[in-house]
């Protein structure tokens, strides 16, 4: 663990903690290892999904009936 690293107490639900102590155990890498890529990894999707709204903050608006009616006009549906 990094000399840096925060404690804190985490309650897993008893099978998804079997699933985490396996795991470790297959890849011989820390419960705290894997949670911290875990969070990482849900962080970083969240910082792609953040930047992809504000790419895309610019585009007009329309309501789901106005789209329904150009995918049916298109024949999508």
């Amino acid at each position: 663990m990094a000399p840096s690293a925060k404690r804190a107490t985490v309650y897993f639900d008893p099978s998804l903690h079997k699933a985490l102590k396996l795991k470790s155990i297959e890849t011989s890498k820390t419960i705290s290892e894997l949670v911290n890529e875990a969070v990482k990894g849900a962080l970083a999707e969240d910082a792609e999904d953040i930047a992809a709204f504000e790419e895309r903050a610019g585009e007009p608006v329309i309501t789901f009936s106005e789209m329904l009616k150009r995918l049916k006009k298109d024949g999508r549906i």
